[in-house]
């Protein structure tokens, strides 16, 4: 007997979704996570649940039909935090020409089971309208929806359903070793209080993201048979730079695109850069080119907006962040056209050739086709778990999900709560969706204000329930409120959370 079927490695997105969807099919599951859930790349996208239209170029149809169709299911059992999301797509003259717009978005229309977002349509572009952000030289675009989502949240919640389900789950615990012992995996893991730890498992899932050939290299000391291609992307995020809730792509000359987005009531976040990438995934920093690249190509586009009517400049980034994507290695020359398609490699091989105990690694991917990833993967392991039940994520919302109109709940719970704010009311609609109700009682708490909104009860509640330990945790994965964060206030969130630890 072994103490886990699966030993999953990496708390990211593909990881927290193997792990709820096997804790499903009555698998034993452990999960660990050297850093928090979703520190690396899961929390670094463009936070979007795309179906990913520029791949169109590339002729990954297979690919993008797979997101289109995964998009509806998300949105469908995740509606809190994933929304729909209308993009305006200036026409550049001297780029792409109108017929290939055209045919792209009717493909990206009909490629997927299109059931809740509107269709794609050519549009005029008026410069009198003061509300358009747009430089008058714009007169013609195209309009079409893919659907905006909260990254890091989006891991927690397949965590927290994993959890339910009887996974168990570990963060800041570090996989160190393990030795193939025929028949299973005897492991060596370090808790967050140094501990070690030995574990057994029939099979390793090494979903470690950019440490994924690490994994393989050093931690198991096995000959390498995929290739890893680490690619950097970065954003920043600056004060809003126009009015209303839809978003721009923005072609450019170098062929890639950069999306303009609303983002969290008062910021735009623009992205993504795509540089290769050679250093240590947790090390990645932002460039003042990428910065410099990201804010020339806002202004070929944009009026200038901002104070005194100047153009965008590195002065005015508030906030920025990169992560590291880890692509599956298909010898594709330019970084921004390697495939975001995954791929599963399965090995029963030990170092000395025999046949060993299963490692099942992952290559790649998209955060909008994890769940989609997460059946493949277990649908390679079906011959070491003849009993294991079928798919069945495909239909079931994930925590606090179960809302048929978002804004008839948030309507509903700010009746039900009449003594807190109304913003707030629906900023905890829009993270917890039905588990606010775990979270408030149906009188006002005795509330603490830690910092600029954050109370100490929703503090309390993602560190009973969510594994939030830091201030960086609430701060910038469990909510976004750092954005609006002195150091002082961040400074006494630490004090707060040390106080409760410790306690």
């Amino acid at each position: 007997m072994t103490d886990y079927d699966l030993l999953i490695i990496g708390g990211g997105i593909n990881g927290t979704g193997i792990a709820r969807d096997a804790a499903g099919r009555d698998l034993k599951v452990l999960l660990v996570e050297m850093n928090d859930l979703a520190s690396a790349t899961s929390s670094k996208s463009t936070k979007l649940i795309h179906g990913g239209l520029r791949y169109l170029e590339y002729f990954e149809f297979l690919l993008v039909r797979k997101a289109l169709n995964e998009r509806e299911i998300l949105l469908k059992a995740a509606p809190h935090i994933i929304h729909p999301l209308k993009f305006i797509l200036p026409h550049e003259k001297h780029l792409r020409p109108k017929w290939v717009i055209r045919l792209g978005l009717f493909l990206y229309d009909h490629l997927g089971m299109r059931k809740t977002l509107g269709r794609s349509r050519q549009i005029r572009l008026d410069s009198e309208d003061k509300n358009n952000p747009l430089l008058p030289r714009f007169t013609d675009g195209f309009t079409y929806y893919d659907c905006a989502v909260d990254d890091a949240r989006l891991v927690v919640l397949n965590a927290l359903d994993a959890r339910e389900l009887g996974a168990e789950i570990l963060t800041r615990t570090k996989f160190l070793t393990a030795r193939n012992m025929g028949d299973h995996w005897q492991a060596e893991i370090r808790t967050e209080n140094a501990e070690r730890r030995t574990v057994t498992a029939k099979v390793i899932i090494n979903a470690a993201g950019p440490w994924v050939s690490d994994i393989i290299d050093d931690s198991l000391s096995l000959p390498a048979h995929n290739r890893l291609r680490l690619v950097k992307g970065s954003h920043i995020i600056v004060p809003q730079l126009f009015k209303g809730q839809d978003a721009y792509i923005l072609q450019n000359a170098d062929g890639r695109i950069i999306f303009a987005i609303p983002y969290a009531e008062q910021y735009t976040l623009i992205g993504t850069t795509d540089v290769p990438y050679d250093g240590d995934p947790a090390e990645v920093k932002i460039s003042d080119g990428e910065i410099d690249y990201l804010c020339e190509h806002i202004n070929a586009y944009f009026k200038p907006t901002l104070a005194h009517g100047r153009p965008l400049s590195a002065d005015d980034v508030i906030s920025h962040f990169s992560g590291v994507r880890p692509l599956y290695d298909d010898a594709t020359k330019e970084a921004s056209a390697v495939t975001r398609d995954f791929v599963l490699a399965l090995r029963e091989d030990t170092s000395q050739g025999n046949r060993g105990a299963p490692l099942l690694s992952i290559f790649g991917g998209k955060i909008t086709t994890y769940r989609h990833l997460a059946e493949k993967a277990l649908e390679r392991l079906e011959g070491f778990f003849p009993e294991m039940i079928g798919p069945w994520t495909a239909d079931m919302p994930l925590p606090g999900g179960n809302i048929v109109n978002m804004e008839k709940f948030i309507r509903a719970k700010q009746a039900k709560y009449p003594w807190l704010d109304k913003a707030l009311c629906a900023r905890y609609a829009h993270l917890y969706g039905q588990r606010m109700d775990d979270m408030l009682d149906k009188e006002s708490p005795n509330a603490v204000l830690i910092g600029p909104g954050l109370y100490d009860y929703e503090a309390d509640f993602l560190v009973t329930q969510e594994w939030a330990i830091t201030p960086e945790d609430i701060l910038w994965r469990r909510t976004k409120l750092g954005l609006d964060w002195s150091e002082t206030d961040v400074e006494n969130l630490g004090n707060w959370l040390r106080d409760q630890i410790s306690s």
